[in-house]
């Protein structure tokens, strides 16, 4: 799991959140399997709509600038970001995503999930991303523009908001590491790798990269 900030400037999430708003927002509820239709209360935009479509290319856009986004997904695809809509009374009970969404011609493998918020904590009460692990439960509220990124196969809800509204993107991504474990292992690496660009070893950051490579070469899919 992990919080990544500013994936959005603050202009950016402001403007998005204007042409939003006046989009034609629809029943969540249309697009949930026949479990999770039971405990869903929101509202989402049409995969179609055209508000959406431009929003979506904003942050595919951003998705693409962000080296900490690149470091932890190792994205082979990322599905194209929907948005959601929740107001007071609202909320979305426990659930989990299914395994394949359809893209393109084919089916994506929904490795990772992603959420990124477009309403500022202060501007509503409740509504907070719990998510279940290992460790117990975590409940994630961020700010605006920024972007958590969780394994798809976590059992997770958004809890009922009190009061205010909610907006928010969300997408999955297909990666390029299957294992969850793998895949933490190579952005920790990473990680350091970039740490020590503040010290006088070239060489080290040089072996490094090279076992991050060749780890790489080992868990990536065909």
């Amino acid at each position: 799991m992990l919080h990544i900030p500013s994936v959005l400037p603050a202009d950016k999430v402001h403007a998005l959140r204007q042409h939003l708003l006046a989009a034609n927002w629809q029943d969540g509820r249309a697009t949930a399997g026949h479990m999770s239709a039971a405990v869903k209360k929101n509202r989402q935009l049409a995969e179609d709509d055209p508000a959406g479509l431009d929003a979506a290319a904003e942050i595919l856009a951003a998705l693409s600038r962000s080296p900490a986004f690149a470091s932890a997904a190792l994205a082979a695809r990322i599905s194209p970001p929907l948005f959601n809509r929740y107001e007071t009374g609202e909320g979305y009970g426990d659930h989990i995503d299914g395994a394949l969404r359809p893209h393109g011609n084919g089916m994506l493998r929904t490795d990772l999930a992603a959420t990124l918020f477009l309403s500022a904590p202060e501007e509503y009460e409740g509504g907070e991303l719990v998510v279940r692990g290992l460790e117990g439960e975590h409940a994630v509220k961020l700010p605006a523009g920024d972007l958590f990124l969780y394994p798809s196969s976590s059992i997770h809800h958004v809890a009922p908001i009190r009061s205010g509204q909610r907006l928010a993107s969300f997408f999955w991504i297909e990666s390029l590491v299957r294992r969850h474990e793998d895949r933490s292992l190579l952005c920790e690496l990473d990680q350091s790798i970039h740490a020590l660009k503040e010290y006088d070893r070239d060489d080290v950051r040089l072996a490094l990269t090279g076992i991050y490579h060749n780890l790489l070469r080992r868990w990536a899919r065909d």
